[in-house]
């Protein structure tokens, strides 16, 4: 088999981006989909996207973490997918797509900066040293200090393989504050099984999880990931109900080639 891909990255989150309007490429191989991820043996990526049409919307989104299988949500996924779709010609600034959660909106600016509507957060669990919410995939989130640290793939695997998260786990965020409305956020993902340099839908958890807690005020957050700056906006509710949540940052193009399997 012989196919064509295109590799994205969204502060430091790479994808392997693959064109599958015409359904040559099968979701089915979780082995050929975790070799393509490999950094050693394949193209290298934290996960692999595939674009589909989709009769109802621009596009459909196929996610598949780095380890082949097909996963939740992923907000710079999305957010790069919506930078591919404009360099294809599906779309020009604005784009409407179906994910595994639901439909998603958003546009991209000629800088390469896309807004992203992710999906409405109507429950928040608080606990006295972590806060829990899925923002299109599960998250945990805990407070540190000195965040630097922190040995992020041995805590995060701790919990997100603990009896609180059972089986399925969890991605696990950790947290510190830098100012009143800006905290910095190092991210282990599952599927991946190690610290990302970012992790959208952690981040919006991140930025909802300061609000409900009162560790900010402002409906207008600055995450600082390992691989750049990330904003998150939304409309609060209620103490748990939150709406209008949009995910911006860059979506960067790196490098197109092809591969024989």
């Amino acid at each position: 088999m012989h196919h064509k891909f295109y590799k994205y990255q969204g502060t430091g989150n790479d994808f392997v981006m693959i064109d599958n309007r015409d359904n040559t490429f099968s979701k089915n191989d979780t082995k050929l989909i975790n070799t393509l991820c490999d950094r050693k043996f394949g193209i290298g990526a934290d996960g692999l996207i595939l674009l589909e049409n989709d009769e109802n919307a621009d596009f459909r989104m196929i996610y598949f973490n780095a380890d082949g299988n097909e996963s939740s949500m992923c907000g710079n996924g999305g957010r790069c997918l919506v930078a591919f779709a404009k360099q294809l010609g599906i779309i020009q600034n604005k784009a409407r797509f179906i994910a595994i959660d639901g439909e998603h909106e958003a546009t991209i600016d000629e800088n390469g900066i896309v807004s992203l509507h992710m999906k409405d957060v109507d429950e928040v669990t608080m606990k006295d040293d972590y806060t829990f919410l899925d923002t299109g995939s599960p998250h945990h989130v805990t407070t540190v200090e000195n965040i630097a640290d922190i040995d992020v793939k041995a805590a995060g695997a701790a919990i997100r393989y603990s009896d609180l998260y059972g089986k399925a786990g969890a991605n696990i965020n950790f947290v510190e504050q830098l100012e009143t409305d800006k905290f910095s956020v190092r991210t282990y993902e599952r599927g991946v099984e190690d610290e990302t340099l970012s992790c959208g839908t952690g981040v919006t958890a991140v930025a909802i999880a300061m609000k409900v807690t009162g560790k900010t005020q402002s409906n207008t957050v600055t995450l600082v990931t390992q691989g750049g700056e990330l904003k998150v906006s939304f409309i609060q509710n209620s103490d748990t109900n939150f709406t209008s949540v949009y995910l911006t940052g860059p979506a960067t193009f790196v490098f197109k080639g092809e591969i024989t399997w």
